[in-house]
């Protein structure tokens, strides 16, 4: 294996990792926009108190994801940051806006805080179910193969809008936006206690779940004709096939297990479904980077640059694991039972207005 096919692979692990964590978080926004009924404030505070303690940790790993493209593939950071600069702005501005909303909806205080805080709630609720939007709405454009570079200039060719403002990569952003709210509200079901609420989250990851199959089942067919390489590399082989195959077990026990309310189980096998998604878009693509032309190693840097920073991703590997196991271990894991949400002093202190 290449350094470039290496680095290539940590990318997508990144990719991977994001889902799992900050698209968990997303998807915690999406059904605070979403949430109805008596125990709408309930279920408001059980997202805060889940979210509290990890979210800004989580973002480390787009955060990698774009410094290991932007130094390792520039000329794909290139062709991709022109191309999609509109939806990479509003993904951005989404993250910015849920950032701030969702600390100045904590700490504001005074008179009138319980009106600004559900001003701030409907900010953070708007900006996690665009930002996840837009992040597939990215990645359908990429794997459309319609960011055509000069191979003689190696400049993208684009209209800042045809290359994502199609139906592939609309499928895929609606796509993207029900895979993280299904993973939120699988993982609800596991942090909350009261059951009430963990019967709120399992009706709506069930809903999800199943809508997640019809979504996935439409980008697929609609690949055919809006990213053809990324259909030929999806069905090309029995491998790919039975790639496929397993995928739909997985989600088909993913929602049994939630039926029956196996909870840990169905976390498992949802972020497992995740990760099947997101990492059989990558090795689908293989080997292009940016299709339809630019190969993994034309858009890789230096070899001596690659390299470099695979060592750097190697020493800085194990402080960063060692970080999030014990962020992980301190607000996730000392939780008695079943689990209670993890309080702290980011939850939102007017969940329940």
């Amino acid at each position: 294996m290449t350094p470039e096919v290496l680095l290539a692979g940590v990318l997508c692990l990144a990719l991977v990792v994001y889902a799992l964590t900050g698209g968990a978080d997303f998807g915690g926004g999406v059904w605070e926009l979403f949430a109805t009924g008596p125990r709408a404030g309930a279920q408001r505070k059980a997202i805060s108190a889940a979210v509290a303690p990890i979210w800004e940790a989580n973002h480390v790993w787009l955060i990698l994801a774009v410094v290991i493209l932007f130094v390792g593939f520039p000329q794909a950071f290139a062709a991709i940051s022109i191309a999609l600069h509109i939806p990479i702005t509003l993904l951005l501005m989404g993250i910015v806006l849920r950032g701030a909303a969702f600390v100045f909806r904590s700490y504001d205080v005074g008179e009138g805080a319980a009106e600004r805080s559900r001003r701030w709630s409907a900010v953070f609720a708007i900006a996690s179910t665009v930002s996840p939007f837009m992040l597939g709405v990215c990645a359908g454009a990429v794997a459309s193969g319609d960011l055509a570079i000069d191979p003689e200039t190696g400049h993208v060719q684009t209209d800042f809008i045809s290359a994502w403002l199609a139906p592939f990569p609309m499928l895929v952003g609606a796509m993207t936006l029900c895979l993280f709210a299904f993973l939120a509200a699988t993982y609800l079901c596991v942090e909350c206690e009261d059951e009430a609420i963990v019967e709120d989250f399992r009706v709506r990851a069930l809903c999800s779940g199943a809508l997640l199959g019809p979504l996935a089942l439409s980008a697929l067919t609609m690949s055919r004709s809006g990213a053809p390489q990324l259909y030929q590399g999806l069905l090309s082989s029995s491998w790919a096939m039975s790639f496929q195959v397993l995928t739909g077990l997985v989600a088909v026990c993913a929602l049994r297990s939630l039926w029956f309310r196996s909870w840990q189980a169905a976390r498992l096998l949802a972020g497992a479904q995740a990760v099947c998604i997101v990492a059989g878009w990558g090795v689908s693509q293989f080997p292009l980077l940016v299709p339809p032309d630019l190969t993994i190693a034309a858009a890789a840097g230096p070899t001596n640059v690659v390299e470099g920073v695979l060592w750097a991703l190697a020493i800085g590997a194990l402080p960063l694991g060692a970080a999030f196991w014990w962020l992980f271990a301190v607000f996730k894991g000392s939780k008695p039972g079943k689990g209670t949400p993890t309080h702290s002093a980011h939850a939102h202190p007017h969940a329940d207005d």
